[in-house]
């Protein structure tokens, strides 16, 4: 089955999430936990995730991804900052319990902010060690990033040395964003096959849970993560529907992220993709 959604406002609900999503030709959809820049979550509300269950069942909805706010980062030099990111991770890992047992969370790994990855590196594992729990039914994905600033995750390297030190590293797991391995250095235009034989070989192919799929506005190792429309950027739609139907992919979820969208653009792009998709007719 091709699982296909696009980031959406939770503001009126996880029900309302999903009737968008149905109503735009998705059968998933990714969602901020809480505000992106930082803050406190809103409580949830228990008739809403009822009404959510019974949502997602009548649209075929088996599968959601929430992501982490920008603002967190574990690996900060400011304890402040650390403790915030533990804190908010904790919560947050166990609010989706309590959301849809079962799913995945995302969060961008953090930046070392002139401590060197390797620093950045233990403070990030040991930020995850601390919030993981042997009980939980949520996967935590790292996020592949481009490079920018003092990012970690810019490379395959990088983010396995992150799931070498997790204890419980059965909870944890990737999403790759196109945009971030492009922009990163990853050529996924010219060598897809190649791009994720060394995942593969370095991270390992059973720990990629989840794939952003968005075009990039910039050449590849630009750095810069800088999204882009499916087919208006540097990577192009025909490398893109590559992604989508390539056999070591195309049982996952994916996600839109692509920039200055309301639901009729997103509804557009998942039409191009499912026209694409060798296995929907």
């Amino acid at each position: 089955m091709f699982t296909i959604g696009c980031h959406l406002s939770i503001a009126k609900g996880f029900a309302a999430a999903a009737r968008d999503a149905g109503s735009i030709g998705a059968n998933t959809f990714q969602f901020f936990t809480r505000n992106p820049r930082g803050g406190k979550a809103k409580p949830l509300d228990p008739a809403d995730l009822e009404a959510f269950s019974e949502k997602r069942a009548q649209l075929g909805i088996e599968r959601i991804l929430a992501h982490a706010p920008y603002t967190l980062n574990p690996a900060s030099s400011k304890l402040e900052t650390r403790d915030f990111a533990r804190q908010t991770l904790a919560s947050d890992l166990e609010r989706m319990e309590q959301i849809m047992p079962g799913q995945l969370y995302n969060m961008h790994p953090g930046a070392h902010v002139g401590q060197g990855a390797d620093a950045a590196i233990e403070m990030i594992a040991d930020a995850l060690n601390a919030v993981l729990a042997p009980e939980q039914t949520t996967v935590l994905l790292l996020e592949t990033m481009a490079g920018k600033g003092s990012e970690v995750g810019r490379t395959f390297e990088e983010i396995a040395a992150i799931i070498e030190r997790i204890e419980l590293d059965e909870h944890v797991g990737v999403c790759l964003d196109t945009c971030h391995i492009w922009d990163g250095g990853y050529d996924i235009v010219a060598d897809l096959d190649g791009v994720l034989d060394r995942f593969d070989s370095i991270i390992g192919l059973n720990r990629l849970r989840a794939i952003h799929l968005n075009d990039s506005k910039n050449p590849c190792a630009a750095h810069k993560d800088r999204h882009e429309k499916l087919g208006e950027g540097c990577i192009g739609l025909e490398a893109l529907v590559a992604v989508v139907n390539h056999p070591a992919l195309e049982d996952l979820p994916f996600y839109l992220e692509t920039p200055h969208n309301d639901l009729a653009g997103y509804a557009n792009e998942i039409a191009v993709l499912k026209e694409a998709r060798n296995d929907v007719q």
